[in-house]
This record gives C-alpha cells, structure tokens and sequence, in this order.
C-alpha cells in the first residue's frame, strides 16, 4: 500500500479522533460560560439587595452605586471557613438576605404612606386593611390578585437569593486568591468612603451598611414593642376623671348637640403648603364669614396626631380616650378596659350617642366601649348612587343621612355624634360636587360625576397629580362641613371638625410634622367662652402661632373646660 492510500484510508480515523476531543472542549467552554454567566447574575442580584436604599424617592441609579459592607464580610467568611459550612452559611444567610429585602421594600412603603418604617410586631395588621383598601378601590379580584403576588414575591426573592449566595459560595471556592484581593481592595474603599461621607445621592452613602442597619433596627424594635404593652398599662392606669359621678360631666354643654367630624387626612400641610393652602385657605377665610353672618362663632388650634398617611381609627381612638394610640396592641388593649372615652362621658351624662361611618361595612362592636347608642354604617344608609374609590359616598350624603336619622328626629334629646368623612381619602378619586341638599335622594343624582375621573391608578403614580386631587378633595370635604352647619346648625349645635391625620408623605413631603387643625364651632357665646383660656384662632383657620397639643391631650381639656375639675385635682 502506498502512504498516499495509507494516509487516505486512516483521515476518518484520524478526523473523528481529532472531533471528539474538540467537542468536549466546546461544551466544556460552554460550561463554563453558563457557569461564569450565572455567578455574574447572582453577584448581581446579591449587590442589588444589600444596595437597595429603605426609602422610595431615593431609589435612583446612583443610589446603587455603593460598597456594601455586609458583602465583603459575607465573602471574608467564605475564604476563612471549611467548603462545607461556607455553603450551608451562604444559603441560610441568603434567605435571611431575601427577607431583609421583603422587609426594606415593606419599609419602602410604610415610609412613604405612613412616615415610618414597619413594626415587626403591630403592624401585620395593616397588611390586611391595605388588603381592603386595595378591595375597596380596585374590587376584590384586584385586591386577591395583589395578595397572591406579594406572597408569590416573597418566596421567589427568599429563594433566589438563597441559591445565588450558593453560586457566589462556589466561585469563591475556585478563586480564592482573585476574591481575597478584591476584598481587600473594596475594604479599603469603603473605609476610605466611610471616613469621607461620599454619597452620589444624599442622603445615601457609598459606604452602604443599610442591611445591617436594617436588621439591628428589627432586632432593637421587636422587645421595645414587646415593652410596649407594659409601658401602656402604666399610663392607662393613670385617670384624672374615673369615678367622676355622671352629673358632674359636661355641665358646661347641657341641651346642646355636639357633634364631631373627623375630616380624612386633614393635616397642616392643607393650610400652610404653598402647593395646597391657596385653594384650601379661601375656603376657611370664606366660611369664617358665612357662618359668622349667620351668627356663628369659631375658635381653631392644633392637635398632634399620633399617626401619619394613615391609621385613622388609631386617631379617633387617641381623641377619644386621652391616651396615645399608635399601633394596635395599644388598640386592643383599650378597647378591652374600663377608660372614660369622650363618648362614654355624653352617653353617662345623659346624651344619646350616636356614629355615622360610611366606609365601614361590617358591625363595629367597639362602639359599645366608645359609648355609642347608634351605629350606623355604610350598608345602612341607603346609598344607591356610584362609589368614590374608597369612600362609598360624598360626605354631603353622609351627613344628610346623620341628619335625617338623627338630629332631624322629633323625639329626641341632646346629641353627641362621632361623624367620618372620607371624601378626602387616598386615592382622592372620584371627587365629588356639592349638589342641592333637598335633590340627594338615595345618592343616584351623582352618577354622573364619576364618569370620566382620573383614576386611583394615574393618582398613585403621579405625585404631582396625588397633590392636586387632595387639595381638590379637601376643599370638597372643608366646604361640605361648612355648608353643613349653615344650613342646619342652630343654637343647640356645636361642631368639631379635626383632621385624623396628615397625607401620606408623598404629598407633604418627608419629615412633615403630625399637626392636624381642630376647630370648635357653636352659636352660644357661651361654649366658646368656656374655652377662652386655650388661646385659640378665632375662625375657621388656626395660624401657625396656634398651640400645638398632643391629640391625647384632648380629652381632659375638654372634660375640664366643660365641667368640674377632674377628681385628683379636687
């Protein structure tokens, strides 16, 4: 055989011996490509979590752009301990990783809704009533659909960032020397960062530590609020007016009708921000003089809410109690004891009492420890027409309907009403317009005003649109409560109308202040008399120069000004 057929009869031979070892390359390359491709991802995404800022509006580009202390430690442990133990750490310090980050995008929202971060222990709760804003707004297909992606969420990120710490785990395993170096490297930037305060967006710093900030705050907060309840006990026990005999109460208002308005999110930024005040402070400045030419007074001050964005029932129950109610162990427990609340001291000193909540749905058994005869809820009141977003029905209905069911009746005897108006509340859409009072019928006459709104979608997204629908729905609400007591108030009638609370601070902006305005309303000279030496604003508008009290402090001013003193006093 010559070479030349040697050589052709051995090339198949020798060219699949040549492939074979030549595939085994390209999917060995291609191995690790994949495997290069998904340590880059879960660097990544591990860099991203340890990053993310716990406020909203500093969620930028730049902002991420930090050296997470938290990271370095974390990949400084992996090169000191045993292969084994590395990886079971990484996969149990990534799902507590996830869970920071559930808990700081939580934050995220708490924040911005309500001006602090989530109680690990009392806010679970209000999970469930975002659960029923959500219902309210969006329908119950929303509010489901929103739930099982949240809790979708959480296992997905938990998970995710478990296994992407086991992938970082392995490749620092197979480069030691490179991820020894790096480390050094970035500990000194931080250092360096740390010493100098570098921030790309203030208030963040380069020098992040933020998930360790996060977890030592959780770890700070849980006993503190576990504390809480025994803090409470204490300042529950202390009350100037238990075993104050039931003639001795509200001497000062006999015969009179007394009726209190809490007006959603009216804050002080309705009065004082340059972006809200110019539509709001006419509208006060306007009804000062209408109902002073019907021959009403007024006095107007400040009270410190104890919550911001949100709570509601945690304010009223504050008002109404004299005790600071911020979260709902603190709720609960109150509602479970023997306190003198404003309407259990109306109700023993002869008043019927009585409450009109149009956005509540189901029965209220508290309103038995509140000192509520009558409660009357949204279902009752015989509204036919469209709903508002959260509130059901304009307050002019509302108060109509207290108006009918009550103050209108010919059998009855002195009042105290607790009245909820919630036009004014997130998301500030539909707003509604006043109509005839003698044309609401059962509420169908404002159909047509929902048609075309902006809807609570376009206003959560757009802080801009957000400010200008609440300054609208506050006027609406403020004009309401006016045009209320001109036309049916009378000598008897005494109103307060208060805030609950501020709006979330997406439209006051952070670090706004807890004020919500109060003022007290009557045609007897002789109520605003009684309260001469709390120094309020004559008027609808309390200037800024107006006290300031703790809402909690309410209660035992009022029971002083209008009737003896408390008994420790005596």
């Amino acid at each position: 055989m010559s070479d030349e057929s040697r050589v052709d009869a051995e090339s198949p031979v020798d060219a699949e011996s040549r492939a074979r070892p030549s595939g085994r390359l390209r999917r060995l390359a291609g191995h690790r490509a994949v495997g290069a491709g998904l340590t880059a991802v879960a660097f990544l995404l591990v860099y991203l979590a340890l990053a993310l800022p716990r406020e909203l509006d500093q969620l930028t580009p730049a902002a991420l752009v930090r050296i997470p202390v938290e990271g370095l430690l974390g990949v400084a442990l992996l090169l000191v301990l045993p292969p084994r133990i590395g990886r079971a750490l990484a996969v149990v310090g990534g799902a507590a990783l996830g869970a920071l980050t559930i808990l700081k995008a939580v934050d995220m929202g708490f924040l911005s809704a309500l001006g602090r971060p989530f109680d690990p222990v009392f806010d679970w709760v209000l999970l469930d009533n975002a659960r029923e804003f959500l219902e309210a707004s969006y329908g119950s297909t929303g509010a489901t659909a929103a739930a099982i992606a949240s809790v979708v969420l959480t296992v997905v990120v938990v998970v995710v960032l478990a296994l992407a710490m086991l992938q970082i785990s392995r490749a620092v395993g197979r480069h030691r020397p490179t991820a020894a170096r790096s480390v050094a490297a970035l500990s000194v930037a931080w250092v360096a960062c740390l010493a100098l305060g570098a921030q790309l967006v203030a208030p963040v710093p380069v020098a992040s530590r933020s998930a360790a900030s996060l977890a030592y705050g959780v770890a700070v907060q849980v006993p503190a609020s576990l504390r809480d309840e025994r803090v409470f006990a204490q300042e529950s026990a202390a009350d100037a007016f238990r075993g104050t005999a039931p003639s001795e109460l509200l001497t000062g208002l006999r015969g009179k009708d007394v009726v209190v308005a809490f007006v959603e999110s009216y804050g002080r930024s309705a009065v004082e921000d340059p972006g809200i005040a110019p539509a709001v402070d006419p509208v006060l400045d306007a009804g000062t003089a209408t109902l002073a030419a019907a021959g009403f007074s007024a006095r107007s001050g400040w009270l410190t809410s104890p919550v911001l964005g949100g709570g509601s029932w945690l304010a009223h129950s504050t008002f109404q109690a004299g005790l600071k109610i911020d979260n709902q162990q603190r709720y609960r427990s109150l509602v479970s004891s023997d306190r003198l609340t404003l309407g259990s001291s109306f109700q023993q000193a002869g008043w019927e009492t009585t409450s009109v909540m149009p956005a509540t749905v189901r029965a209220w058994p508290e309103g038995a420890f509140f000192g509520v005869d009558r409660v009357h809820i949204g279902p009752e009141l015989g509204y036919r027409g469209p709903g508002f977003s959260f509130s059901p029905m304009p307050d002019q209905y509302a108060l109509a309907e207290f108006e009918r069911l009550e103050r209108g009746r010919a059998d009855r005897g002195p009042l105290m009403a607790q009245v909820e108006l919630t036009s004014s509340h997130v998301p500030f859409t539909p707003i509604p317009k006043p109509v005839d009072w003698n044309a609401l019928g059962d509420g169908t006459i404002f159909a047509p005003q929902v048609e075309g709104a902006v809807t609570g979608d376009d206003v959560l997204k757009d802080a801009d649109l957000a400010r200008a629908q609440y300054r609208d729905a506050t006027v609406y609400s403020l004009s309401t409560v006016i045009d209320y007591v001109q036309r049916y108030g009378d000598d008897r009638t005494v109103m307060i109308y208060l805030g609950d609370h501020q709006p979330q601070t997406s439209i006051v902006g952070e670090g706004a202040s807890h004020d919500v305005p109060i003022t007290i309303v009557a045609k007897d000279p002789a109520v605003l008399d009684k309260i001469a030496d709390w120094h309020w604003d004559a008027g609808l508008k309390p200037s800024p120069q107006a006290p300031v009290w703790p809402m909690e402090a309410f209660r035992d001013r009022f029971l002083t000004a209008f009737g003896p003193e408390p008994a420790q006093a005596r």
